[in-house]
């Protein structure tokens, strides 16, 4: 058999003392019993990083980023699915250690959005001034922890588009001609005739035909190959596998020059040079990825040199093409590096009903909140459908997953232990601790190994991997804590019971500390009732040398997650 050995140290200035231990799982843990001080070396635990991919060091700044929100209408529930998704995998990355540039904003060029404005009897900025806010509004309605928020209607982001430009004329990859096709102004994007489905767009948008106009061209053709070349030197550029087959085909179907200006309509920015042009959206559009970062400034220690290219663009299924195909082949003209990553994911139905406002079924995400409540809202978009496919919401769906894995599960198994430790361990977290049964190792690893599981998820955007972990591990706890019977042991073996309780805290710090990028507010209150410092839930503090301090005082708990039971006539109405 081997021993437990035991080795106590006490850092130098502090008064809290850590135990390194190695042991088996079949003996006996020993525990520290002396309450110390942290603001040490050790104590400010040292970056952990995250698995590498084939796309990511692990280690590296990272920039992540939502697409730029249209701003032709309100947000809806797509813009607030995305903003999460983004907004959990940054949370993580910060969590983990790493630097994280988290880029937001707003895309308020276009024709469609001069149309707007004109039926609105106002100009076309004060209607995006306007309306940018709202989805300002909503990343902090959704508790969106964004680096920055940019708006292509900025300055210095016209600057960086028209050097892209310029870049672009002097490399001999734009031409003046004549354009004449078939083009949706919903989706701000020209379509070939084989593309239309019963004389519409792909996407269900209506389309016009534009008449020959001069406009400025994209070589788009020249990347042809190079694009493919790419594809297939780098398969972890495009995900999932599905989107990047999709746009494989579309690529090997000829690329055709690219429309890049109009003269149509005037709410753009203009083409250097040529003030009659304005450029194509998307050109405006995509460039705010670099622009945010100070592009055309690329010199080192610049936030370019920093985060580019280790950027994830995270976008919907619908505008894959434009990130995928356009992007990269522009950056290639304009000698610039990649992206590391593009991933696409799924649209939501509504009961089964593709989402419309002709149907009148879209859902607005404020009401969303107003109803179930913000990490609620976070931990259903993020939990029910597998990042990249498409989801359908309903209130029913919503009610039971949250009533399921958060109020049943994780908020009644914070307010089982942490009620009985308040009536029965002296107001404290249990003292009288004692040696570890094989079931009690058996959870306890569990919850160490939880960390490595759900990284590997994140680290390839498989947030509902990442969600599925968490609720097993609170499954697993929930079991624990059934077969054990705190309850009964209070009155036939009380030392037993404190240990199990103590376990149980354990259990809940990683939890809690591990379920902080989806359900950031309800994870804190937790830890502050775990009485979990506010400097150690990072995750470097994710280790034994961390364990919740015996002896503690705690208060009695409130709980986390009350259950949904509204009226059917309450429900969210589209």
């Amino acid at each position: 058999m081997r021993l437990t050995m035991v080795l106590f140290f006490c850092l130098a200035g502090s008064t809290r003392m850590y135990a390194v231990r190695a042991f088996s799982p079949s003996l006996s843990r020993t525990f520290v019993a002396r309450t110390v001080a942290r603001g040490s070396a050790l104590a400010s635990a040292s970056p952990i990083g995250t698995p590498a991919t084939s796309v990511d060091d692990g280690k590296s700044p990272f920039e992540i980023t939502t697409p730029i929100y249209y701003v032709n209408d309100k947000p809806h529930v797509g813009h607030a699915y995305t903003s999460t998704a983004c907004d959990v995998i940054a949370r993580f990355m910060r969590l983990s250690g790493r630097e994280v540039f988290f880029l937001s904003g707003t895309d308020e060029h276009g024709q469609k959005v001069e149309q707007s404005a004109e039926k609105r009897g106002v100009d076309p900025q004060t209607f995006v001034d306007e309306v940018s806010v709202n989805f300002r509004e909503l990343l902090e309605l959704m508790n969106i922890s964004a680096d920055k928020f940019i708006r292509t209607t900025d300055a210095g982001h016209k600057e960086s588009v028209q050097h892209l430009w310029n870049t672009l004329v002097e490399k001999g990859y734009i031409y003046l001609g004549a354009y004449e096709g078939w083009y949706s102004v919903r989706d701000e994007c020209y379509y070939n005739e084989s593309e239309l489905v019963d004389g519409k767009a792909p996407t269900g948008a209506e389309v016009e035909w534009v008449t020959k106009e001069d406009s400025y061209f994209f070589k788009l053709s020249a990347f042809q190959d190079r694009l493919l070349e790419y594809y297939e030197d780098n398969p972890g550029f495009i995900a999932p596998e599905s989107r990047k087959n999709e746009v494989v085909s579309f690529v090997k179907g000829g690329l055709r020059d690219l429309s890049v200006s109009r003269t149509s309509f005037s709410w753009g920015v203009p083409v250097p040079g040529d003030d009659d042009h304005v450029m194509y959206v998307w050109i405006d559009a995509l460039t705010n990825y670099i622009s945010a970062l100070g592009y055309p400034s690329t010199e080192p220690d610049s936030d370019f040199d920093k985060f580019w290219p280790a950027a994830l663009h995270v976008v919907g299924k619908d505008i894959l093409r434009f990130h995928a195909v356009y992007w990269p082949a522009m950056l290639m003209a304009a000698d610039l590096p990649l992206p590391r990553r593009i991933f696409a994911h799924g649209w939501w139905t509504k009961d089964g009903e593709k989402i419309s406002k002709s149907i009148g079924n879209v859902i607005d995400p404020v009401e969303l909140v107003e109803k179930f409540g913000v990490d609620q809202t976070r931990f259903f978009l993020t939990s029910e459908v597998n990042f990249g496919n498409d989801g359908d919401f309903s209130d029913e769906a919503m009610i039971r997953r949250v009533n399921t894995n958060l109020a049943n599960e994780l908020g009644n198994l914070v307010q089982r232990t942490l009620t009985m430790v308040f009536k029965n361990c002296d107001k404290a977290v249990p003292i009288n601790v004692g040696p570890y049964t094989e079931a009690d190792e058996e959870l306890l690893a569990q919850a160490r190994n939880l960390r490595e599981t759900v990284s590997t998820a994140v680290s390839v955007q498989a947030i509902h991997l990442y969600s599925q972990g968490m609720i097993e591990m609170v499954r697993l706890a929930n079991k624990y804590i059934d077969d054990q019977e705190p309850w009964v042991l209070r009155k036939t073996d009380p030392d037993r019971m404190a240990t199990v309780l103590y376990v149980l805290m354990e259990v809940l710090r990683y939890v809690a500390i591990l379920y902080q990028p989806i359900i950031p507010d309800s994870s804190n209150r937790i830890l502050d009732v775990l009485t979990v410092p506010k400097d150690e839930r990072t995750f470097a503090y994710l280790s034994d040398d961390y364990a919740i301090q015996q002896g503690n005082p705690v208060t009695k708990p409130q709980p986390i997650f009350p259950r949904l039971e509204l009226p059917t006539e309450e429900l969210v109405d589209a």
